[in-house]
């Protein structure tokens, strides 16, 4: 059971395409209100089009997500979605909407309460109560979504800052040479298992990322970009994956900047990253994104801020240890 909604408001099941430019709508009035940047490559302002790939994602599209309407009008959306982390943990997390005008009212609080209820349910179904926890996402900006998931008992897990390099042209070129001994080379298709390794070492002791297959690595390469590793000699120090995103390739997006410890601090990770953004600037790109965590402990955004990125937003990530019964 859910919980109680204002009178005159009443929660709905999905009912396919024609909820998708309604939802989308929805997400568009949000933004003003919650400092949502439209060019975000974190959380954005999604088109029908991609609220419908979104909602084809989920496990199941019309149990996993609801609608709450006002007679015939869209005022609030929640989903859930979940993915198993490195270190074994089931996160489930929900992800809910209200237009500002609708707010105030209790209906986050309903939402959440849902949200948390389905989600129980999946848990039960799934067998992962010693592994699972509560997740919930929320922009620094986006101030009154962060008291609601506060008021409820989540807590910070880490947060994602995002970056901007803004404008391409302003590229020097060609740039400083790589460090001494140091060669970078496009990403060839024999070295795509190398350059996979290379992330995937990366990320061996960060608990808050999923497994990241061999197939899905090769799939992120099948997308429009540019790929670079750095070579000391026949062994791959580095690597850095960057990809274009339609319609106009803008912002691009650097997916990944990896550099093997025993390269870092040497100057390998600059030299990648201005490869990447000199390769996306030939390719049309006139802007470039990325994020990175603020507890990496290798301080990333300082390389990140010394090239030439701006920081844009915050984007927080919550937990919330999972219960099997009752309340919020």
């Amino acid at each position: 059971m859910h919980g109680p909604l204002p009178t005159g408001y009443a929660f709905r099941t999905y009912q396919g395409d024609e909820d998708h430019a309604a939802i989308a709508a929805l997400r568009a009035g949000c933004a003003a209100r919650d400092g949502i940047d439209s060019r975000s490559i974190v959380e954005g302002v999604p088109t029908a089009a991609q609220i419908a790939r979104f909602s084809a994602s989920l496990d199941d599209p019309t149990e996993d997500q609801i609608l709450v309407v006002r007679g015939a009008d869209v005022v609030g959306h929640t989903a859930v979605t979940r993915w198993q982390e490195s270190d074994g943990t089931w996160v489930y997390l929900h992800l809910g909407h209200v237009l500002p005008g609708h707010r105030g009212l209790g209906i986050g609080s309903a939402m959440l309460t849902w949200a948390e209820e389905h989600i129980r349910a999946l848990v039960r179904r799934h067998g992962t109560a010693a592994t699972a926890v509560f997740g919930a996402n929320a922009a620094a900006s986006a101030t009154e979504a962060t008291a609601l998931l506060l008021e409820a008992g989540y807590r910070q897990a880490f947060r994602l800052m995002e970056l901007e390099f803004p404008d391409l042209r302003r590229l020097t070129a060609p740039g400083p040479p790589p460090p001494p001994g140091i060669t970078l080379a496009a990403v060839e298709p024999h070295h795509h298992r190398a350059a996979w390794q290379v992330v995937v070492d990366s990320y061996a002791h960060n608990p808050f990322v999923e497994p990241w297959s061999y197939q899905g690595f090769r799939a992120e390469l099948a997308k429009p970009g540019r790929r670079y590793a750095a070579w000391d000699g026949e062994r791959m120090a580095g690597v850095v994956l960057c990809s274009l995103r339609p319609p106009d390739h803008s912002p691009a997006v650097i997916e990944e900047l990896c550099v093997r410890a025993e390269w870092r601090r040497l100057g390998v990770g600059r030299a990648l990253l201005l490869e990447g953004l000199r390769g996306l600037r030939a390719q049309g790109a006139s802007s470039a994104r990325l994020t990175t965590s603020t507890t990496n402990p290798h301080r990333s955004y300082d390389l990140y801020e010394s090239v030439g990125f701006q920081r844009r937003n915050e984007h927080i990530r919550y937990r919330r240890p999972f219960d099997a019964g009752g309340g919020v």
